[in-house]
């Protein structure tokens, strides 16, 4: 009988996709003794936004929530996404900076840390995998799904061959856009299992409707581990429901290792959570819905509402359907990128930026010169070079690898700009991620403990 393997990711992607991550911990805290009595095979609880997001609108330390988790679920492997030489952040960083941050995650409670790079360059894994590895943790290694003329299936085992020699424990197809059909999932699994002798894990998302059939026939060509998010918090923009496959793949003989009454609790338990949502609009009900538009305009459900808030800032609602037509176009120029964070927003932005100017590359931001620069690593396909030579005007394009062109130093000054503010390395790492987020939220940290010592001497002197 054979085995597939879970992945909950109700406390990381499932809320992100539904609920911009703003999941407090308070929140869930309540259940994750539960959750650690599932039988899962990881719990994914960590890194994407959640750092950003614990930081900027909850006012949480986000190594002190990984810490709680930890102590409330010693019996599952806890999973992070990290995003390769970005960590958690949207541009490179140097190499001693992703080797702190992979030991300090692994310190705080880490077990599994799965990295991908939006480009799916190797260079820009290899330094967060090898670090992964000495600390004592899984890597597993992320391959970013999309297609094009240059994302072929041999394109994607060269990938793999490459991940496997690097040292990772497990592979990751991780098809961010739900647009894996169930036909390329069999082939594709089926083709990374000739390839390495690793663990397939399955991650998709609901966006398109393909996603139960996707995952049953990456199931049937040999995948072993699936994401999926408990049924409150299932569906849409999300994983699908991990009590639904349960039943599906025992029905057919497969054995899940999970425990129904845990499950049934967890899901008692989030209906509520998920129903307050909605109900204060933090869950809007569009993001529960099938979205088939990523078929034909490669757009994940994300980066789509993302178009559309830009465009309603703007006054520009009308310019929707060119900016859907252009995004395709700009993702050619830039040499076919996969839709993933960051590049997601750099093709998005573009895109509106040529339909507003009424010509294309007129305004360019930053991120977009950055990008042609070769900042965020090789491109799958070349930059189409009159695009680059537009954008770029004198400037050269960067040769080799960007980390090796940034300063050594960047921890040491970070400690030094913070000085007793800090009062750690993972405060220092923090900082350094997210500069004036994290300011704001030490200055807060402080004043709330100095009122809770003001009030705490003034309840004895009563």
């Amino acid at each position: 009988m054979k085995n597939v393997q879970f992945t909950e990711t109700v406390l990381r992607d499932a809320n992100q996709s539904l609920i911009a991550t703003r999941l407090p911990f308070e929140k869930f805290e309540p259940i994750l003794e539960t959750i650690d009595r599932a039988g899962f095979y990881s719990v994914e609880c960590w890194g994407g936004a959640t750092f950003d997001v614990c930081l900027r609108f909850l006012g949480e330390d986000p190594w002190e929530r990984l810490r709680k988790i930890r102590a409330k679920m010693p019996n599952t492997k806890l999973q992070m996404l990290l995003r390769g030489q970005n960590l958690l952040g949207y541009k490179h960083y140097s190499d001693d900076v992703v080797r702190r941050f992979v030991r300090a995650s692994v310190r705080n409670g880490i077990d599994i840390i799965r990295m991908f790079d939006a480009l799916n360059d190797i260079d820009n894994l290899k330094v967060a995998v090898e670090e992964t590895v000495k600390s004592g943790a899984m890597a597993s290694g992320a391959i970013s799904y999309t297609t094009s003329p240059v994302h072929t299936l041999d394109k994607y085992v060269t990938m793999a061959k490459e991940l496997r020699q690097m040292g990772v424990s497990s592979l990751c197809i991780k098809d961010m856009a739900g647009i894996l059909s169930p036909k390329s999932a069999y082939d594709l699994v089926s083709a990374l299992k000739d390839a390495v002798d690793l663990p397939i894990v399955m991650h998709t998302h609901c966006t398109t409707g393909l996603a139960f059939m996707t995952y049953l026939k990456a199931i049937e060509a040999g995948a072993d581990v699936i994401d999926t998010a408990i049924s409150p918090f299932s569906g849409g923009t999300s994983q699908p429901a991990t009590e639904t496959l349960d039943y599906t793949l025992r029905e057919m003989g497969y054995e899940t290792g999970l425990n129904g009454d845990a499950l049934l609790k967890m899901a008692d338990f989030f209906k509520p959570v998920r129903n307050d949502a909605i109900a204060d609009g933090t869950l809007n009900p569009i993001s529960l819905t099938t979205d088939t538009q990523c078929l034909t305009y490669q757009i994940p459900g994300g980066m789509l509402s993302n178009l559309l808030s830009q465009l309603k800032m703007l006054g520009a609602l009308d310019k929707f359907d060119e900016a859907l037509l252009e995004t395709p176009r700009v993702r050619k120029d830039m040499g076919y990128p996969p839709l993933v964070t960051p590049t997601s927003q750099l093709v998005g932005t573009q895109a509106v930026q040529n339909v507003l100017a009424g010509e294309r590359y007129k305004n360019v931001g930053a991120e977009i010169k950055a990008y042609c620069r070769g900042e965020y690593g090789k491109t799958p396909a070349p930059i189409d070079p009159e695009v680059r030579a537009k954008i770029l005007g004198s400037d050269k394009p960067i040769e080799g690898r960007y980390a090796d062109t940034l300063p050594k130093d960047i921890y040491e000054k970070a400690a030094k700009e913070l000085g007793d503010t800090a009062r750690s390395e993972e405060d220092v790492l923090s900082y350094i991620a997210f500069p004036q987020v994290a300011e704001k939220f030490f200055a807060e940290r402080k004043a709330k403990e100095e009122r809770v010592c003001k009030y705490s001497i003034v309840s004895v002197e009563e």
